[in-house]
């Protein structure tokens, strides 16, 4: 028995209702002209990847950041206006930012 006969037992007089179906609207990100720039860092002795020079909001941004967190199942966070990714991830973000249209210049080893 599923939750939807239990349903129907507990309330025999209840009609159910058409679900409605949402509409996902895609959220567009701010393609800039400028390039974003793409460096890696030591800090405290690990590696980091940032990311910085997005000229569209903080909130496309952090949108961007947790898309690149989450393809790459990687660490992370947006401080400063720039995006930290912990690893060496360079050659992956440019090419996920390049997919999105972004131009991206490597900087740093």
């Amino acid at each position: 028995m599923d939750l939807q006969d239990q349903l129907k037992n507990l309330f025999p007089d209840h009609e159910m209702a058409p679900e409605e179906e949402i509409e996902a609207a895609a959220h567009e990100l701010y393609v800039q002209k400028e390039p974003m720039i793409c460096k890696f860092e030591k800090r405290k002795g690990k590696a980091t990847t940032i990311i910085e020079g997005y000229e569209g909001s903080d909130e496309d941004f952090k949108i961007l950041a947790k898309e690149i967190k989450t393809k790459l199942s990687v660490g992370g966070t947006f401080k400063d206006d720039s995006i930290i990714i912990q690893g060496d991830y360079r050659d992956k973000i440019m090419t996920i930012l390049k997919e999105k249209g972004f131009k991206v210049k490597r900087v740093g080893g």
